[in-house]
């Protein structure tokens, strides 16, 4: 009789426990539904408005070519151009954000937990203060050096003066993209994206105004005065809202308290030096282009440039997913989930391959046709669109080396340590971009520069991939690698296929939109057969157009669903 209380009390607990299982399980999945929406959401939103920012960039390249065509006054504009394209690299899209987002992360993980004082503003205490200086010393140095920079970035150009004039306009943006990327890369970090994505919506805004407005007076200088307008306009984009976000209250409810000195972070110099350098090595493909080309005859860096920047439209919306995403693998590494981190990295490299792969596809099949629309017209002539859209094509098979790159690059960043493998990756795929340029633009002029370039960075992506493990977050290199051949595959169907379609009708506009709709149709159709990873999900990502967006700001705590 004593035993029997005991065997009811167990058996009461029985179906308790068994009703526990399922309920943590359905909350699990709610949890990763919900994150998957989220992310869904986010990605949505940076790649509307950063499609946003790149028509208004192929405006920005159209009022150039109208106003100032693709001769001398173009190329020493492009050359100035290096310096936005370099600092963009550094402080915004790659070196400070790989950098930071991980220091922030880790930060918002010691507050969940309940770290004494604010870890978040101690990173702010103790990381801006050194970088602020640091940005303004080195814009400085820009405008001091600008004459020997021109002399060392493009030798034989003849328009040397006016190179130097817009180098030392462009260097003001040192300062001003340091300190957006550095809002940019606090505010994903607290998955906060609306601002950060369209600080190249009012930065390309400042650009077009500035020419149309100073271009009669002050001739290709407005488009450098452009560049630091726009600067400026980048940073009060996100200023306020990362104002909020540093004003909120901790996760306990709690007013913030003061942080000793002693508990800030100190600067983290090896992570940054490695990340700032690996940023510098890639974009230094540019320099060696530039260089190249600047022996070839007038146009030839105008043709580069404008090939490069339609061409890479397709890779930098394939990246806009490892953009949201890159916070949530840096907290996943915080957390010592590297599972989830690794699940999610093998994802976004299929996704980002797939969507790439298609925009290559479109590049290759009708480049003539999208150069002769989008810049044709006024000083740019009908060989200014032969040359580019040769080009373009060129640099098209490069574009799934460069989204890999992209791709790989956060996680081997994303624990928030130094680590110099990706350096080296970088400089062994220079090496080669420098070593075949060389040999290649005597007897192919600027297609065989932008061929060097597809290729180098194609190593990169090789030898990055194979370096996966221990010191980033641990893929399956063999299951990346068959994620990868699959679409490959279906794009160069899909190229053929829009080559030929386009091809039968003489309008651009109709060439262009008949090419396009083969090149899409194939490539769907022949992906679905193949299963290729990142069609359906790529899919699902244009269902959810439909869904509401809240307003930019993304969370999923139930103090945040209550506020809305």
């Amino acid at each position: 009789m004593k035993g029997t209380p005991l065997r009811a009390a167990d058996e009461a607990s029985v179906p308790s426990a068994r009703t526990a299982a399922p309920d943590a399980d359905r909350a699990t999945s709610a949890a990763g539904r919900s994150s998957t929406r989220f992310l869904a959401r986010a990605a949505l939103l940076t790649a509307v408005l950063s499609v946003a920012g790149s028509v208004l960039g192929l405006a920005r390249d159209q009022a150039l070519a109208r106003l100032f065509g693709a001769g001398g006054e173009t190329d020493a504009f492009l050359v100035a151009w290096t310096v936005p394209e370099f600092a963009a690299t550094l402080l915004i899209e790659d070196g400070l954000a790989f950098a930071l987002v991980p220091m922030f992360s880790l930060a918002l993980a010691r507050r969940a937990q309940g770290a004494p004082g604010d870890p978040v503003r101690a990173v702010v205490v103790s990381t801006l203060p050194r970088l602020a200086p640091a940005f303004v010393a080195v814009g400085a140095l820009v405008v001091v050096c600008a004459p020997q920079l021109v002399g060392a970035m493009a030798p034989g150009l003849p328009e040397h003066a006016l190179a130097v004039d817009c180098i030392r306009l462009t260097a003001t943006c040192v300062v001003s993209f340091g300190l957006a990327g550095y809002c940019s890369a606090a505010l994903r970090a607290h998955r906060r994206f609306l601002a950060p994505a369209a600080i190249y919506v009012v930065y390309n805004t400042g650009i077009i105004t500035a020419m149309f407005v100073l271009g009669g007076r002050w001739g290709v200088r407005s488009a450098a005065a452009g560049v630091a307008a726009g600067g400026v306009l980048m940073v009060a984009a996100q200023l306020p809202s990362l104002l909020r976000q540093l004003r909120r209250r901790n996760d306990d409810g709690g007013g913030v308290r003061p942080v000793p000195d002693d508990q800030a972070r100190p600067l983290a110099l090896a992570l940054f030096t490695t990340v700032l350098l690996f940023a510098l090595c890639r974009q230094s493909q540019v320099l060696i282009e530039r260089f190249l080309a600047s022996g070839l005859p007038s146009g030839a860096i105008s043709h580069l440039n404008y090939a490069q920047k339609v061409a890479q439209i397709p890779m930098t919306l394939s990246l806009m997913l490892c953009t949201v995403t890159f916070p949530v693998v840096a907290r996943a590494m915080a957390d010592g989930d590297t599972e989830r981190a690794r699940d999610r990295v093998e994802r976004d490299v299929a996704l980002a391959a797939c969507l790439v792969l298609l925009g290559a596809a479109m590049v290759v099949a009708c480049a003539p046709q999208i150069i002769g629309l989008l810049l044709q017209r006024g000083a740019f002539t009908a060989s200014d669109t032969a040359a580019t859209a040769s080009v373009m094509r060129v640099y098209a098979l490069g574009l799934l080396g460069q989204t890999v790159v992209g791709a790989l690059a956060r996680s081997y960043f994303s624990a928030g340590r130094a680590s110099w493998y990706p350096l080296g990756a970088m400089a062994v795929g220079i090496a080669a971009t420098a070593g075949i340029g060389a040999y290649a633009v005597g007897p192919w002029a600027v297609t065989g520069i932008a061929a060097a370039n597809a290729a180098g960075i194609t190593v990169t992506a090789a030898v990055l991939l194979a370096g996966m493990g221990p010191r980033s977050v641990p893929v399956r290199v063999r299951r990346v690698l068959g994620d990868l051949g699959r679409p490959v595959a279906t794009a160069t169907a899909a190229t053929v296929a829009g080559t030929l379609v386009a091809g039968r009708f003489a309008a651009p506009a109709v060439s262009l939109a008949a090419g396009s709709a083969a090149v899409v149709g194939v490539y769907v159709l022949l992906g679905r057969v193949l299963r290729v990873q990142g069609i359906a999900p790529a899919l699902d990502s244009v269902r959810s157009v439909t869904r509401r967006l809240p307003h930019g700001r993304f969370g999923f705590s139930s103090r945040s669903r209550r506020s809305r």
